[in-house]
């Protein structure tokens, strides 16, 4: 039994995901301690009166130190092979993202270098990202295939991921995105494409699925709605494909067009619609009345030095849920930071730090269907949490370009920042 003490300011977010205006209430205890017991949460509550009851725990003082809930990063491409340098040097000559993507970079670019990599090389890769990420509080990432296209490339995009969880410490959760792009096999025939992964990619994801990881959930699948790339039709076809196989759904939705990718997500039940940089006030509404949580990730339009964001606050005052994630990928926007991400979406989407912490945490948590494990520090939860090198949450916001984490707790066991 372990029991962190002293808390100046632990941020519990307890009570379940925060819809609306009740994102910006976030819970504070002060002088709290925190009781731990194999790997779950057993007791929130006042310093002296759980070290008075649990006089034997391990002890871990954290005076003038927050804690909050560790960080869950929603919306990550986390496993590729090489980079997109050359590309970043294009944009700041002018070129957009769809002309890259066009003149065959982009995601087309990181095909070709992943489907070339071993898995072993794959894995190395992508633990460093992981291993930064857990450094700067993630304490669980979702992680996206699609750099593959085909089943073989996806299909080891997939055990890599598996690898990651099983390596740890950072909680790795699955996503199949076979219709991230259209390949170079199909180029033209968008129609073609969508039938083959209806019809052979899915079942044969799922067929895998089950026989390589028959104790774990179904992944998520996720579509990139996007005008030339899969529209509003094809989208629709392959997540109801998707759905009727069981698969739980997420969707990539209005970051560059307005195809009605928001109101789908919403119609179909899907988990979670991300991006949403161009969604209208209807789709906005149609989140809202639903249970699909709306997900911005500030890094990318940041990353492609754009001026347009989530209308993060439009979906706050419809009484939707908002999450926030990385999106780290290596295109727009390689970067493994939550905290960074945060102190994003107070300037940009004008968000408090409240605000933007619930929406790392337990609303994150909601929509990667984990809200019931972790984003929330309250008994019976994970024991994934973090302990600042500072006395105030609201810090991770103001504060950016450098690593407040002291240590990350994750199911129960303490990992401290060596680089303090």
């Amino acid at each position: 039994m372990k029991i962190i003490h002293n808390i100046s300011q632990c941020v519990t977010m307890a009570g379940g995901a925060r819809r609306g205006v009740r994102l910006a209430e976030p819970d504070i205890l002060e002088n709290a301690a925190i009781v731990i017991r194999d790997g779950l949460i057993i007791k929130v509550g006042s310093s002296d009166e759980l070290l008075s009851r649990y006089p034997l725990a391990e002890r871990f003082d954290a005076a003038g130190m927050a804690v909050v809930p560790g960080f869950v990063d929603p919306h990550t491409h986390l496993v590729w092979a090489g980079d997109r340098a050359n590309e970043f040097e294009m944009r700041l000559q002018g070129k957009t993202y769809m002309e890259i993507m066009a003149a065959g970079g982009g995601i087309l670019a990181t095909l070709n270098a992943t489907r070339k990599a071993s898995l072993e090389e794959l894995v190395a890769q992508s633990l460093e990202r992981a291993l930064r990420a857990f450094s700067y509080g993630t304490t669980t990432m979702e992680a996206k295939t699609g750099y593959g296209l085909d089943l073989e490339t996806e299909f080891k995009q997939l055990e890599a991921i598996l690898l990651l969880n099983h390596i740890g410490p950072l909680e790795v959760i699955p996503t199949y995105m076979g219709a991230h792009a259209i390949p170079q096999e199909y180029e033209g025939d968008t129609a073609g494409y969508t039938n083959w992964l209806c019809q052979t990619a899915l079942p044969e994801t799922k067929k895998w699925w089950l026989e390589h990881a028959p104790d774990h959930d179904l992944p998520f699948v996720d579509v990139f709605c996007e005008k030339g790339v899969f529209e509003l039709a094809e989208t629709r076809q392959i997540l109801l494909e998707a759905s009727r196989l069981g698969f739980p759904l997420k969707l990539h939705a209005d970051e560059f067009e307005n195809l009605g990718g928001a109101s789908l997500a919403a119609e179909l039940g899907a988990v979670s619609a991300d991006h949403l940089v161009k969604t209208s006030l209807e789709d906005i509404r149609h989140l809202a009345q639903s249970e699909t949580v709306a997900v911005s990730l500030p890094g990318t339009p940041f990353g492609l030095a754009q001026s347009e964001y989530t209308p993060a606050r439009a979906i706050i005052d419809a009484g939707g849920y908002l999450a926030l994630a990385t999106d780290l990928n290596p295109g727009t926007t390689w970067n493994e930071s939550m905290q960074f991400i945060q102190a994003l979406s107070c300037r940009y989407l004008k968000l408090t730090p409240s605000e933007t912490l619930a929406a790392s945490t337990i609303n994150s948590a909601k929509s990667i269907s984990r809200d019931h494990l972790v984003g929330s520090i309250e008994p019976g939860k994970q024991a994934d949490i973090l302990i600042l090198t500072v006395d105030d949450y609201r810090k991770l916001s103001y504060r950016y370009g450098t690593n407040l984490v002291a240590s990350v707790v994750k199911k129960g066991e303490f990992y401290p920042n060596l680089s303090l």
